[in-house]
């Protein structure tokens, strides 16, 4: 396989990534909103952190994952969305990182899969099939 045909596979990659983890997480986002952030602002109360800070979540999974769909400022919206991701482990799944779920599964996968999405989308940045490429990154 010749170096362009590669580039080329490495870009359409990077922009699968993009979307899969753009559009879960922004489902992710819209049940959050739906009901008004009422879960998040649960946990946030259980720490003694004011509930106002729930409506952050917005832009972790809302804004990020729009921007990353669309490839415009993909590396810093990986990181909110890692930031987002991590704070959402340690808050309200604490608890889970050491367990096994009902099938045997990591009972935080789901949650680790968008965090190190996020941080991977970071590293690489957009690829070429995006609204803009960070190329000041490169």
């Amino acid at each position: 396989m010749n170096a362009q045909k590669k580039e080329q596979y490495h870009h359409i990659g990077l922009l699968l990534l993009r979307i899969t983890i753009g559009i879960l997480i922004l489902f992710h986002g819209i049940a959050n909103l739906t009901s008004n952030y009422a879960f998040i602002k649960q946990v946030l109360q259980g720490y003694h952190i004011p509930s106002f800070l729930a409506y952050g979540v917005f832009v972790g999974e809302i804004i990020a994952p729009i921007l990353i769909i669309i490839g415009y400022k993909v590396r810093g919206s990986g990181l909110i969305i890692a930031f987002n991701f991590l704070v959402a482990i340690l808050l309200a799944h604490s608890s889970d990182i050491f367990a096994l779920n009902q099938f045997g599964g990591w009972a935080i996968e789901l949650q680790v899969v968008y965090l190190f999405g996020a941080i991977t989308l970071f590293f690489t940045g957009a690829g070429n099939y995006a609204l803009s490429t960070d190329s000041k990154w490169d």
